[in-house]
């Protein structure tokens, strides 16, 4: 068969039921096998759109998402989401159309070396120079996006080597002799973190994405409650830990919820788990958990030592080295510590809401309402901005794949399209998404990729007509010099999502927040609800920059 056939069964084997992409010259041969394949294709009104939808996809679904896009600016439009997603650790497999081969480097129409761009921001990538090497290439694609630290892998492929002829078989185990992710935990490590663990009278757990892509919510548990540790968790490690549970902290990080941001100052011993110790969580790194025996767990080794120098460095998958852990450790007891942990909470009122005016329509009281009615079916995707730290503040996940969000590119866009992908890969659930009239206007157009799919999608939309994140930055370090952040050309959103024949709803004062949200849930329809709020609703608590995460701003007027 000929090369592009031979890529599209391969894909087949590997269990793909669904690539989003956008096609064009370089991989006309491709999409034609797409048309007598198995494989659903999802035609996006973008390649970025098609790369966040895949990505969105993968998880939920568990598995590598595919993207597909011609080559030229077709590939260059993958890039965002590829970046997207190697930041985020999610597995991507992104296959990209070529000029032939006897005109790469000519710079001919529509050719550019998207292997070399991509190089920084994927786990491997290929170019494909013999068709006899696409049933190898595919299986080591899929192998490495979804093992060890998973993420995405580009495969390049030339128009006159997916035109040719393909005789190799699909191979069985694959055998990478320079790739050998470690999984399990060496025993003296793992034993010295157990002795300092129960020794430890203010243990802290940190966790991050690593726990969700591992499978532990459940081992992360039970540690918890041997350790009778609180715990706290980053953007991408919401819904690890069941937000019910006594000893959940809330997000940490320069947004981040006081008891966690507190009690990490103060406690003795950090356990961190699949958690990477970024900026946005440590703020000034010197001050950050600065009285404590760091113990970092984490599947890739590149990320022990590279922010914060750890006490005991323990590399592997959380879920193994965890079941390994539980055999070591004591049941341990510290109600004193506990005690004082849940003295740090926040009371809804003074530090998160602000004014006097119930009527007043906030993003706060929006995703608090909507984290009382959610259940257990529901994902929220969000983009980037102060709606996202909102979100990631106010709404609990009641699954662990429930949030999904751009965290380490924070890429504004990532919402909608990925709330595609997630749609897709759960058809069942109920899927909102949570974005800003800024975000919304990056891929507003993917509404008619939902359109053409019949997804019943939710587009929650604040709309404060502003770019609100980038004022509130204003507003501390520009001595509130606004500049470039007024949206007045907005379009009326409402007959926008009209156009594309969604229910529409406006929301501007609280008592609509329940009645309104309890009808987008149950109509089976895709439906946007624009809120309108105001501009000067700041996000707090906020860490400003230098300062340690235990000196929060937590409300207005307060320094």
């Amino acid at each position: 068969m000929k090369g592009s056939e031979a890529l599209i069964k391969c894909l087949e084997y590997e269990g793909v039921k669904t690539v989003f992409g956008y096609p064009g010259g370089t991989v006309l041969g491709l999409y034609e096998a797409l048309r007598h394949s198995s494989i659903h294709n999802v035609l996006t009104r973008t390649e970025q759109g098609a790369a966040h939808a895949a990505s969105g996809y993968a998880r939920i679904a568990g598995m590598p998402g595919v993207c597909v896009a011609t080559s030229g600016p077709g590939a260059t439009n993958l890039v965002t989401g590829i970046a997207t997603a190697f930041m985020d650790s999610i597995p991507m497999v992104a296959i990209t159309g070529q000029v032939p081969k006897s005109i790469v480097g000519t710079d001919a129409f529509q050719e550019v070396d998207i292997t070399g761009i991509t190089k920084p921001i994927t786990k491997h990538n290929y170019l494909v120079t013999e068709a006899n090497q696409i049933p190898q290439i595919v299986r080591e694609a899929f192998h490495i996006a979804s093992t060890g630290r998973p993420g995405p892998v580009l495969i390049d492929l030339p128009k006159d080597v997916a035109d040719s002829e393909c005789t190799a078989k699909i191979p069985g185990q694959i055998d990478l002799p320079g790739y050998k992710p470690t999984i399990k935990g060496h025993p003296s490590q793992i034993k010295l973190a157990c002795k300092i663990l129960n020794q430890s009278k203010k243990p802290v757990i940190y966790v991050g994405g690593g726990i969700v892509h591992s499978g532990a919510e459940a081992l992360l548990l039970e540690l918890s409650e041997r350790l009778d540790a609180p715990v706290a968790v980053t953007l991408m490690g919401k819904g690890a830990f069941p937000y019910k549970n006594n000893l959940y902290m809330g997000m940490v990080g320069i947004h981040g919820c006081p008891a966690a941001n507190i009690a990490v100052c103060n406690c003795d011993v950090l356990l961190a788990i699949g958690a990477r110790f970024d900026d946005r969580v440590t703020s000034n790194m010197p001050d950050f958990a600065s009285n404590a025996q760091i113990i970092h767990i984490d599947v890739d080794p590149a990320e022990i030592g590279k922010n914060i120098i750890p006490k005991v460095p323990i590399v592997g998958d959380a879920a193994s080295i965890i079941k390994d852990m539980l055999k070591c450790l004591n049941q341990a007891s510290h109600p004193e510590w506990l005690a004082q942990v849940e003295a740090w909470r926040p009371t809804e009122q003074g530090v998160y809401y602000e004014g006097k005016d119930d009527e007043a329509l906030t993003m706060r009281k929006v995703l608090h309402q909507l984290s009382e009615m959610t259940r257990d079916n529901v994902i929220v995707t969000t983009d980037v901005g102060q709606h996202q730290m909102v979100a990631a503040q106010f709404y609990k996940a009641r699954r662990a794949k429930g949030f999904i969000s751009s965290g380490g590119l924070g890429t504004m866009g990532y919402g909608l399209p990925a709330a595609v992908g997630a749609q897709l890969a759960s058809p069942e659930s109920i899927v909102f998404c949570v974005t800003g009239d800024g975000s919304f206007q990056m891929t507003f157009n993917e509404l008619a990729t939902a359109s053409a799919e019949n997804l019943p999608i939710k587009v929650l939309l604040f709309n404060n007509n502003n770019l609100g994140m980038v004022r509130q930055l204003q507003k501390f370090y520009m001595k509130e010099n606004y500049y470039s952040v007024d949206m007045p050309g907005n379009p009326d959103f409402i007959k926008l999502a009209q156009a594309y024949g969604m229910e529409t709803y406006t929301m501007e004062h609280t008592g609509q927040i329940q009645e309104i949200l309890a009808e987008a849930m149950d109509n089976n329809k895709a439906t946007l609800i624009e809120c309108k709020v105001s501009c000067e609703e700041m996000v707090y608590p906020v860490v400003l920059c230098g300062r340690s995460i235990d000196e929060m701003i937590l409300f207005k007027g307060d320094k």
